[in-house]
C-alpha cells in the first residue's frame, strides 16, 4: 500500500509543476488576496475521510460557526496581511481571532516541527518562485502553520492551493485527543461568488521520538467564508482602530524569533491560555485608555519565549 503522504506529496509537485507553465501575475494575485477582506458568516465543518489504522474509529463530524471580518493590516506589492476578527452578533462582543500572512516568492518559512517549536525553514528556489507564502498565527499571534503555493486562474476561477506542511493540532482536537500530535495539511483558498472558502486536506499523523510515523486518518475540512450585511461589525472595526498598534508590537517581537532560524520555542502549554490572557488584557487596558508600556510586552515575551534549538539538513515539506 503506497503511503498517502508521499502520494499526496507527488500530486502537490505535479500541481506545482503544472502551475509552473502559466506565467506569474503577482498582480493579480494581490487582488485575490485582497477580494478575501470583508464581513462573513461562516461555517467551520471537518469530517474524518479515509481510516488509515486496524481498529480506530471515525471520530464525531464537527460543526461550528460565527461571524467575522477580515482587516486589512499591511499591503505592499509583496506582503499582505489579513486579521480576522470575530463578533458575537447579539452581544457585540468581539474577539480577535487568527491571522493570515501572504508573502510573494518568500526565502524561509515557518514550520511546526515539534511539540511547541517551530523551525524557520529555506523554501525552495522551485517552490517560492512566482508563489505565494501564506503563514497563519493564533489568537496572540503565535505562530500555527505556513504553505507555500500558486494562485490559479483556469476557467476564471482564483483558486491558491499550498504544498504540503506540518501544523499543530487545532483547539477542536487537542482538547481531546492524544492519539496523534501533528497534522500534515494541504490548505487551498478559493474566491465564489459569495465570498471565499478555505478547503483541509489533512491526515493526523503520531510523530515519534524516533523519526518514524504513524498515519492514523484522513479529515477533510471545509470553511466557508460568505459575505454578509445582516451583522454590526463596527464593534470589531472600533476595537481595532483602538489596537492595532499595539499588537503591531506585539507581532514585532514575534517577528524577532520568525524572521530567521532556528525559529521559536513556546514554554507554555499547548493551550497557549499563558501568553493569550496577558496579552488580552494589555490590549483590553488599551481600549479602557490605560498605558501599556513596551516593557510589559517584552516581560510577557521573556517568560515564556525562546529561540528554538538549531536544527541541520531538514527538509521543508511534510512527509518528509
Amino acid at each position: 500500500m503506497k503511503n498517502p503522504v508521499a502520494v499526496l506529496l507527488a500530486t502537490t509537485a505535479l500541481c506545482l509543476t503544472a502551475n509552473a507553465f502559466a506565467a506569474a501575475d503577482p498582480a493579480r494575485d494581490r487582488q485575490s488576496i485582497l477580494a478575501m477582506q470583508g464581513d462573513y458568516t461562516v461555517d467551520f465543518a471537518f469530517d474524518e475521510t479515509v481510516l488509515l489504522q486496524p481498529g480506530y474509529e471515525r471520530q464525531s463530524a464537527m460543526r461550528s460557526g460565527g461571524d467575522e471580518t477580515v482587516i486589512v493590516v499591511e499591503d505592499t506589492p509583496t506582503r499582505i496581511v489579513l486579521q480576522h476578527i470575530l463578533v458575537d452578533a447579539k452581544s457585540g462582543h468581539v474577539t480577535k481571532h487568527w491571522r493570515q500572512d501572504w508573502v510573494y516568492e518568500a526565502p524561509t518559512r515557518f514550520e511546526f516541527s515539534a511539540e511547541q517549536t517551530w523551525h524557520v525553514r529555506p523554501v525552495p528556489a522551485g517552490i517560492s518562485e512566482g508563489a505565494w507564502t501564506q503563514c497563519v498565527y493564533e489568537v496572540s499571534d503565535a505562530p500555527r502553520y505556513c504553505g507555500t503555493g500558486r494562485w490559479d486562474y483556469t476557467n476564471d476561477v482564483a483558486t491558491w492551493t499550498s504544498d504540503l506542511s506540518w501544523r499543530p493540532l487545532p483547539r477542536r482536537e487537542y482538547t481531546r485527543r492524544s492519539d496523534y500530535n501533528a497534522l500534515s495539511v494541504v490548505n487551498r483558498h478559493t474566491l465564489t461568488p459569495g465570498g471565499w472558502t478555505h478547503e483541509q486536506f489533512n491526515t493526523k499523523v503520531l510523530r515519534k521520538p524516533d523519526g518514524t510515523q504513524v498515519e492514523l486518518a484522513r479529515e477533510f475540512g471545509f470553511n466557508d467564508y460568505q459575505k454578509t450585511t445582516e451583522i454590526d461589525f463596527k464593534p470589531a472595526r472600533d476595537y481595532w482602530q483602538t489596537t492595532a498598534d499595539y499588537w503591531a508590537k506585539v507581532r514585532a517581537h514575534w517577528d524577532g524569533f520568525l524572521s530567521q532560524a532556528p525559529g521559536v520555542h513556546l514554554k507554555t502549554k499547548v493551550d497557549g491560555m499563558a501568553m493569550i490572557i496577558p496579552l488580552f488584557t494589555q490590549a483590553s487596558d488599551i481600549q479602557a485608555g490605560k498605558p501599556v508600556a513596551d516593557a510589559d510586552i517584552a516581560k510577557v515575551f521573556a517568560q515564556w519565549v525562546e529561540k528554538a534549538p538549531p536544527e541541520h539538513g531538514v527538509a521543508v515539506h511534510a512527509g518528509k
